[in-house]
C-alpha cells in the first residue's frame, strides 16, 4: 500500500509541473483575461439608452463587482442629475418667457416704476388722452374688455381692497344644535 501511495505522489507531482511549466505543444500558460474591464460606457459624449443596455459587467464568486456596479451607478446618477437640473433652468426660461409674452407683470412697466395705467401700448392713445366721451375707467379702444364687470367699469388698479367690518363673534353650536 506504502509503493502504490508513492507511486501516486509523483505521478500526481509530475502532472502539475508539467501543466505549470507549460510542457508539450502548448507553451506557457495563456494570458488570464483582466479581472476588470477598462470602461465599457463612453467617456467623450453622455450615456444613451444604448450604453446601458449593451453594458455587461464582470463577474465574480459573489455576483457582480461591487466598484463596477457602483461607478456605473455613480455616473448615471451623475448624468441625470445634471440633465434634471438643466431641465428645470429651461422649464424656468420657457415660464418666464411666456409670462412676459402672454402680459405677464412688468409687460407695459416703464423704467423708473411708473404705474401701468400711464404707459398706453404703440398706437394706442394714454389714459389721459382717452377717446372723447369714455369714462376713464374703462381701457382704451382696441384693448380686450372681457375682463370687466358687467357694468363697464374696473376698479382702479391700485386702489386698495375693500375694507370689511369683522366677524361677530359667535358661540359654537354643540351636537344637539344648542349653544356650548
Amino acid at each position: 500500500m506504502f509503493w502504490f501511495l508513492l507511486i501516486a505522489l509523483v505521478v500526481v507531482v509530475g502532472a502539475v509541473t508539467v501543466a505549470v511549466t507549460g510542457g508539450g505543444d502548448g507553451g506557457a500558460l495563456a494570458e488570464a483575461p483582466p479581472d476588470r474591464l477598462d470602461d465599457a460606457l463612453p467617456a467623450d459624449r453622455p450615456l444613451g439608452r444604448a450604453d446601458v443596455e449593451a453594458l455587461r459587467l464582470p463577474m465574480t464568486v459573489r455576483g457582480y463587482r461591487m466598484a463596477d456596479v457602483d461607478d456605473v451607478l455613480g455616473r448615471l446618477g451623475a448624468e441625470l442629475a445634471e440633465r434634471d437640473a438643466r431641465i428645470a433652468e429651461l422649464e424656468t426660461a420657457l415660464a418666464g418667457a411666456q409670462a412676459s409674452a402672454h402680459g405677464g407683470p412688468g409687460l407695459w412697466q416703464q423704467p423708473g416704476g411708473l404705474p401701468p395705467h400711464d404707459i398706453a401700448p404703440p398706437g394706442l392713445p394714454p389714459h389721459d388722452i382717452a377717446a372723447p366721451g369714455l369714462p376713464r375707467d374703462l381701457p382704451p379702444p382696441g384693448l380686450p374688455t372681457h375682463d370687466l364687470p358687467a357694468h363697464g367699469l374696473s376698479p382702479h388698479p391700485y386702489d386698495p381692497p375693500p375694507q370689511y367690518p369683522p366677524a361677530p363673534d359667535v358661540p359654537p353650536r354643540g351636537p344637539e344644535g344648542e349653544g356650548a
